[in-house]
């Protein structure tokens, strides 16, 4: 047997659809504010946190005494692929 949609039953379907559509317009319009200082809040602590450390260390740096060298370099590894082939190192020449 074959069922039809009765008319009452589609104005009931859509009243719901536009009051959950219109109601989540209005609550994303009162909490949008909230939620976005929120967020502001967390990169500014989470930025102010990475300054703090980067600040921290200049001071650290300026702390030595003056004339003092100090060199800051990464390890020479220098790692090889044989299967590649040869690798000739160059310099320019202006």
């Amino acid at each position: 047997m074959l069922q039809q949609a009765s008319v009452t039953g589609l104005l009931r379907t859509l009243l719901i659809i536009l009051l959950i559509y219109y109601g989540l317009k209005i609550l994303s319009r009162l909490f949008a504010p909230l939620l976005l200082k929120y967020i502001a809040r967390k990169a500014e602590e989470r930025f102010g946190g990475q300054f703090g450390q980067f600040q921290q260390k200049t001071q650290q740096d300026t702390r030595k005494k003056e004339g003092e060298v100090t060199i800051d370099k990464m390890p020479n590894t220098k790692t090889s692929n044989k299967d590649v082939g040869e690798y000739v190192d160059y310099e320019e020449i202006d």
